[in-house]
């Protein structure tokens, strides 16, 4: 069983998370740590651009180049046995193990696992679904040998408490396509980006804003530089910003599955956040001396990627996710009915569904539950 990781330990790690969102090549350092701390032998990360059909991200420590080679002819096996079991997932939260969720007797005639996994005394694997959209798959799996044994509770209670800071900074590599940073400079790398992005200090204040943001702080909506100091034209929202960039400075374990998604705009205009990622690990000093946050602010993403990525996990209806997709719109929910040619309580009883799958108990709960799961949608430039 792996051993209790102290809180330093745990802060460490999930700073080494971070590092790799800036600079991917980092991944293999940060994999050897994830998978020390589960007391795993070995450990794979991978992003999938669905779209172009190509890896974006493949890294693995604890593999012998020899079984890597081998691994190639079973890929078809393995996306296809984890594709159909996500089909059907309760959570992109909850682990796939193979000691629990694997028929033995699918294993007994698998040939992933009879050829790749039992020659190298591999007895268990578990897998965490990172991003699941039309256009992206990520996940990153641990295997254990048979002298480690199979995975227990302990394990699956930390990969959750990691597996929130790997999502997140996996996004920041999908936002910056992975190679930006490694061709350019951090600040011509956020430049090119058309999502608003602004690294502050603790208090808030503005170290660097790329073009996207600059634009936005000129114009004073959503956000604005007030001298200085990063604030959202709402005070409330400015007070939550706040709170976030706090946390995120002083105590990014606990920022854990909540996520720090504020909502920016007013009641009635289209929905636009403000996502807080905590610039943590070795490469903060690096990028800039002060900067504790990256705040990346844009519009609610594609209504129905998000709706497809919320129904994947919390295993919402047809109905059901029809009913999401126009509320991340921002239509009210009478409208929601009306375009969808249905009755307002039938549109209320697929929003209570809807609550009551996903733990939300308002429609704003619910957007930021979306900006948690999915990253901000680009903002249009000057």
């Amino acid at each position: 069983m792996a051993k209790a990781l102290s809180h330093h330990e745990l802060s460490k790690l999930i700073g080494s998370i971070y590092d790799c969102a800036l600079d991917p090549e980092r991944w293999e350092h940060a994999l050897a740590g994830i998978r020390d701390a589960l007391d795993a032998q070995t450990a794979v990360l991978r992003l999938d651009d669905l779209a172009n059909d190509r890896l974006l991200i493949y890294r693995t420590v604890g593999i012998e180049p020899y079984w890597l080679e081998q691994q190639a002819k079973h890929i078809p096996e393995i996306h296809a046995r984890l594709l159909e079991d996500l089909s059907t997932w309760p959570s992109l939260d909850m682990p796939h193990v193979v000691s629990r969720h694997v028929p033995q007797i699918y294993l007994e005639t698998s040939r992933y696992f009879q050829e790749w996994l039992k020659p190298q005394g591999l007895v268990d694997v578990m897998s965490f679904f990172l991003i699941h959209t039309p256009t992206r798959l990520a996940g990153f799996a641990l295997a254990r040998h048979e002298r480690q044994g199979i995975i227990t509770e302990h394990e699956i209670k930390l990969g959750g408490l990691l597996l929130p800071h790997v999502r997140r900074s996996l996004m920041i590599s999908n936002m910056l396509d992975v190679g930006t940073v490694e061709r350019a400079g951090m600040a011509e790398a956020l430049d090119a980006l058309t999502c608003a992005v602004v690294l502050t200090n603790e208090r808030g204040a503005v170290l660097h804003a790329n073009r996207s943001a600059k634009h936005m702080l000129r114009s004073g909506s959503p956000i604005q530089d007030v001298r200085g100091i990063l604030q959202a034209k709402i005070p409330s929202a400015s007070r939550e910003l706040h709170s976030a960039i706090m946390l995120a400075a002083h105590d990014e374990v606990s920022i854990g599955k909540t996520g720090l998604a504020v909502l920016l705009s007013e009641s009635g205009l289209p929905p636009v956040f403000a996502r807080v990622l905590p610039m943590a690990g070795d490469l903060r000093a690096g990028m800039e001396p002060a900067a504790v946050a990256a705040v990346f602010i844009g519009n609610a993403p594609d209504e129905h990627d998000a709706a497809d990525m919320l129904a994947t996990a919390f295993g919402l209806t047809l109905a059901e996710t029809r009913v999401l997709a126009s509320l991340v719109a921002g239509h009210t929910l009478a409208e929601t009915a009306a375009s969808l040619h249905i009755a307002n309580a039938t549109a209320k009883t697929h929003l209570d569904n809807i609550f009551q799958k996903t733990g939300a108990s308002r429609q704003a709960d619910l957007m930021r539950l979306v900006m948690q799961i999915v990253p901000p949608a680009g903002q249009s430039g000057p």
